[in-house]
């Protein structure tokens, strides 16, 4: 599976849980850390739980294990690091503040209703 068949899976793993303002940012030609960032936003420390879970549980049924895990359902982020994916969880806050949608402002955004459909 590439990166954005795992991105698609990470996606639509989100919105299966009502994730909110989800977003993807491919950052491939920007950087060697990964090839997209998806980030979502939780209502709640629960759902934010519940939203790293569900990613964990599809792409490991594809086979994919996270190389990294950060935070829990008591942090304000969660980050799921697959490598060529990495999924960021946030209370909507923490998104606000850490901002990840500015500071990779040149990063070429994906059309997350085009993977829903």
């Amino acid at each position: 599976m590439n990166s954005y068949e795992k991105t698609c899976v990470a996606v639509k793993a989100l919105d299966s849980k009502k994730a909110r303002d989800i977003t993807v940012l491919k950052i491939e030609d920007l950087t060697v850390i990964s090839d997209y960032f998806v980030i979502a936003t939780a209502s709640s420390s629960t759902q934010l739980r519940a939203l790293s879970d569900e990613v964990d549980f599809v792409l490991g049924e594809a086979g994919i294990a996270p190389l990294h895990k950060e935070g829990d359902a008591q942090s304000p982020w969660i980050l799921l690091d697959y490598g060529d994916i990495v999924v960021h969880l946030f209370l909507e806050d923490s998104r606000m503040f850490y901002s990840l949608e500015r500071l990779w402002s040149d990063a070429t955004k994906v059309d997350v209703e085009e993977i829903l459909k």
